[in-house]
């Protein structure tokens, strides 16, 4: 397995986060997803530090050896991003190069509207702009979508999921984090919320279609995270939904700071059709694959940054 930096504990912002850091020169920091750790962006660490820069990743609130407040409002976006701003504080930057994926992509969205003199450039994977419609999230998909799909699930029924993800980590995991799935029918999960039934259900102890995306010794890496910092601080961040809709309305909905997307052609989250209208400064790379982007097709992804950066954030 390859080698990844050892992490240093950081006191920020009324938290201690576990961070690893590598590299010289300009700052970028990676901030993962769910259900994620810092381990998700080990292709791209010694890429950008043998391009020049200085490379910061930190496990967010809630993930690995970071602290676990108790409080559901802890994980509220002022928080999530408030950590990010002292990061930069603790390493004595003005301002730096944010990348964000899957729920990493959310907090970088939005720390670019509430600190936008603190974020230089923004790269995010998978998840686009969260327009701010007039009707709070929560309650619109499970209009929509109905109380089954997860972030309503994770909202109106807390404590469900987080017990059956740590019970069965090693099927929920190694089920989620998997490639080409589009090339095979789609499995039948049954009734109820799907990732529970992906977790728990013999039936797909063997797996679901597709392909592991990581070796055994890299999902290792995963398992023992949670193991110690179980599921509930990550999906805590998602029972903040509602109260960072209403949070978010006090700033103007726009990214000033020029900005690469990078989707999936085959992600389960939706590209945005407006993505171009939020956003002054816009490049959008499209790939092969499904949500993993960074772990799915990593030296694309890693050319497609480095080229970008190479324009707009010269190390």
């Amino acid at each position: 397995m390859m080698d990844f930096p050892q992490p240093q504990m950081i006191a920020v912002n009324g938290v201690e986060l576990e961070v690893f850091t590598a590299g010289a020169g300009k700052p970028i920091v990676l901030c993962h997803g769910w259900p994620e750790h810092a381990f998700s962006w080990r292709h791209q660490i010694q890429p950008l530090v043998d391009a020049g820069y200085h490379v910061i990743v930190p496990n967010q609130r809630g993930y690995g050896h970071s602290t676990k407040p108790d409080d559901v409002t802890d994980y509220a976006i002022e928080h999530l991003t408030g950590d990010l701003i002292g990061l930069l504080d603790h390493f004595g930057y003005d301002n730096a190069c944010f990348v964000g994926h899957d729920w990493g992509a959310i907090i970088v969205w939005n720390l670019a509207m509430m600190h936008r003199e603190r974020v230089s450039r923004v790269i995010n994977l998978s998840v686009p702009f969260m327009e701010r419609g007039e009707t709070e999230w929560i309650g619109f998909w499970e209009k929509m979508l109905g109380p089954d799909f997860y972030m309503v699930h994770f909202n109106r029924q807390p404590g469900v999921a987080d017990e059956v993800f740590a019970d069965n980590a090693t099927q929920f995991l190694s089920n989620l984090y998997r490639t080409n799935q589009w090339q095979h029918p789609r499995p039948d999960l049954g009734p109820g919320m799907n990732m529970i039934n992906m977790a728990q259900d013999p039936a797909l102890a063997d797996g679901v279609p597709g392909d592991p995306i990581m070796s055994d010794a890299e999902m290792q890496v995963f398992l023992d995270a949670f193991a110690l910092s179980g599921f509930t601080g990550g999906i805590n961040w998602y029972r903040n939904l509602t109260r960072n809709w209403q949070t978010m309305g006090a700033f103007e909905q726009h990214i000033y700071q020029p900005t690469l997307a990078i989707f999936g052609d085959y992600d389960m989250v939706p590209k945005s059709k407006t993505l171009a209208k939020r956003v002054s400064t816009l490049e959008v790379v499209d790939f092969p694959c499904g949500h993993w982007i960074q772990q799915e097709m990593p030296q694309e992804t890693n050319a497609a940054m480095l080229e970008w950066l190479g324009r707009y954030y010269a190390a």
